[in-house]
């Protein structure tokens, strides 16, 4: 096992330099396949904490973990700056593909992502090489139970410490928090769907969601499967948005089982 140490690397991105913080796991397993970590819409690299670790061991591969801009020790997003309903999209076909390059990754990696991350992984696949995709929560339409959820977060935000339970991961947790906050409570935003633009995806999926998410229905991973024959459905008892983090072993194992056969 060898876990590299936090690095930054520097991508130009919508007319400025941003830097994006990263860590390289099981670095010495030359020739093992690569699985890219996408965090959550408040999450970081940090936030994981060692489950990426956890699961590279499982299933022997080397990984990725980073944090988007505006979240961890990357560059925050500018006070001024409001994201627009494309923001998932400009995540997964500009910020990804310019740190890979800048990472000189070349392969098609697997993607690992959880809720707006499994959301970017999907974005991701339609319109670039991915050996797979293992998506925890993922969103692919807005709906009621989400916004309510994020409603209630702005609470919880303007008059709890969550703030203060959140700066623990990010270097500018205003950046983090109002960034997402603010654009999934938008107007605009309730009729983003990528319904139809992930049937262009043609690497096999592993689709995972808890029976007590309370940021999305079933719905969500079905509405894949749907679409996409070669989903494989988990679906969690006793366990909420973060499957990672509320049932491990059951995930790993699902984990390992799928990419034994792909």
């Amino acid at each position: 096992m060898k876990t590299a140490e936090l690095a930054f690397a520097e991508i130009e991105w919508r007319g400025r330099v941003v830097r994006i913080e990263h860590q390289w796991l099981n670095a010495d397993r030359t020739g093992r396949p690569l699985m890219v970590f996408l965090h959550e819409g408040l999450g970081s690299l940090a936030m994981w904490k060692d489950f990426p670790q956890q699961l590279c061991d499982a299933l022997d591969v080397r990984g990725l973990v980073y944090s988007r801009p505006a979240y961890g020790r990357s560059t925050p997003r500018p006070v001024e700056e409001r994201w627009a309903p494309d923001f998932m999209h400009q995540q997964a076909d500009e910020v990804l593909p310019a740190l890979l390059r800048a990472l000189g990754v070349n392969e098609a990696p697997w993607l690992f992502g959880h809720s707006d991350g499994g959301s970017i992984a999907l974005l991701h696949a339609c319109r670039h090489p991915v050996a797979g995709l293992i998506v925890l929560a993922p969103h692919i339409l807005v709906e009621d139970l989400s916004v309510t959820s994020i409603e209630q977060a702005r609470v919880a935000y303007e008059s709890t410490d969550l703030p203060q339970r959140l700066g623990r991961y990010h270097e500018d947790v205003d950046s983090a928090f109002w960034g997402w906050n603010r654009i999934w409570l938008d107007p605009a935003f309730r009729g983003w769907s990528i319904e139809e633009e992930i049937r262009a995806i043609r690497c096999p999926i592993l689709a995972v969601q808890g029976l007590d998410d309370e940021y999305g229905t079933l719905e969500q991973i079905r509405g894949i499967a749907r679409r996409l024959p070669q989903t494989r459905l988990l679906e969690l008892p006793a366990c909420g948005h973060s499957p990672h983090k509320d049932q491990p072993q059951a995930l790993i194992a699902a984990c390992q089982g799928f990419f034994a056969e792909h």
